[in-house]
């Protein structure tokens, strides 16, 4: 029963000492930490300039603007009855302005219009940014 013990303790000995023999490598292989190197600030990168550029890179974003002159709610046995002629009763009166949506969000309000024999709206109520912003919450 002796001879275990001491044969433990030279084992825990050896390890103990390995792992000083470690620690000491370890630290003397850690460099200095070396300064960083920035670049100074330029006189024209102010935040009117980085604002000009960051509005330029959202310009070309495509997005879908659709105009929508109402909303019907119908059940589905209704709705298989729609043929050819069917007129489908909408939510808005007649003369009323239909809504102007982009990716979703009603931005303004408008009435159809033709050009070269196009459809097209002309915005009468444009929704305020932070109205829109409102609504996004």
């Amino acid at each position: 029963m002796n001879d275990t013990t001491d044969n433990t303790d030279e084992v825990g000995d050896d390890w103990a000492a390995a792992m000083n023999e470690q620690a000491e490598s370890e630290a003397q292989a850690v460099p200095e930490a070396a300064p960083a190197d920035f670049q100074n600030l330029q006189a024209d990168s102010s935040p009117a300039n980085a604002m000009e550029e960051n509005i330029e890179m959202i310009l070309d974003i495509p997005v879908t603007v659709s105009v929508e002159i109402g909303r019907s709610k119908i059940n589905i046995r209704n709705l298989l009855k729609l043929n050819q002629g069917s007129v489908v009763e909408l939510d808005r009166l007649a003369g009323e302005p239909m809504d102007v949506i982009v990716n979703g969000t009603l931005i303004a309000h408008g009435e159809v219009v033709v050009v070269n024999e196009k459809f097209g709206v002309r915005l009468t109520d444009v929704i305020s940014a932070a109205e829109r912003v409102k609504k996004l919450k």
